[in-house]
């Protein structure tokens, strides 16, 4: 079957008089209609089409850093916390913040490094609060995973691998806190470690270390103490490499709400 096109000179009762065409050979004649018109429906149907990709885009990258988030295991508690909405009263306050702020938002430099960062000092002064933000900003922000996890919680993960129900083996575990671009290890020097626990936070910061993966390090010890609760090798593999110490020595702000 062949196809023929005829001109025709058409009336469009917005754009006026235009020249069109027919196309005949079938059963009835195709007419192409205003072109201004045609023109203005396919600037639509792709603004249209855009528009639905952003939105396709915008829901596929919550849904990506959701993914991240639920990965990052951040307690409910400190979920949503950001540098935004801690309060610096006093300029070490002040100082700490900023420099977690840097160190998150500048977290390419500190992750070629492998530097660490270490918050530490008396309870209720903002370490969890600021390593939170600091592990979420990287789950919203950047390419980087972030996991978070307390001493006792990941011994006690790693203890549940020993019963024969256990879905997950210690090398599952072990793999997820040392190979994420930043792990934030919680709640150091708590409470009096074992030698199981001691050799196991070696473990992990050695590997951490032997990799170049930069570790976040939150403890109520102050920084001369912590040598002598979690070990030497430990702290100088932490420091090495410009390791960052930030010192929470202010009264607690728990202490204060009471």
């Amino acid at each position: 079957m062949s196809f023929n096109f005829v001109d025709y000179q058409g009336e469009c009762e917005q754009h006026g008089p235009f020249t069109g065409r027919i196309m005949t050979g079938l059963k009835s004649e195709i007419r192409s209609g205003c072109p201004v018109c045609s023109e203005e429906k396919r600037i639509e149907r792709e603004a249209e089409e855009a528009e639905q990709r952003r939105k396709d885009a915008e829901e596929s990258r919550k849904r990506y850093i959701a993914g991240k988030l639920k990965s990052a295991a951040i307690p409910p508690r400190f979920q949503g916390k950001s540098f935004s909405d801690y309060v610096a009263d006093t300029d070490k306050q002040a100082k700490a913040l900023a420099v977690c702020t840097e160190y998150a938002e500048s977290f390419d430099s500190h992750y070629d490094a492998g530097r660490c960062l270490l918050l530490m000092g008396k309870p209720g002064c903002g370490k969890t609060h600021l390593a939170a933000a600091i592990a979420a900003y990287l789950c919203e922000n950047t390419r980087y995973f972030a996991v978070y996890r307390t001493l006792p919680g990941l011994i006690q993960e790693i203890r549940a691998t020993y019963g024969q129900d256990s879905e997950q083996s210690e090398a599952d575990i072990l793999h997820a806190v040392t190979s994420c671009a930043l792990l934030v290890l919680d709640e150091i020097g708590a409470t009096k470690s074992s030698e199981f626990e001691l050799s196991l936070l070696f473990n992990v910061i050695n590997t951490r270390y032997e990799q170049k993966l930069p570790t976040l390090i939150v403890s109520n010890l102050a920084p001369a103490e912590l040598g002598s609760a979690i070990g030497d090798r430990c702290v100088d593999r932490l420091r090495e490499g410009g390791g960052i110490v930030v010192a929470f020595d202010w009264e607690s702000r728990r202490r204060q709400i009471k």
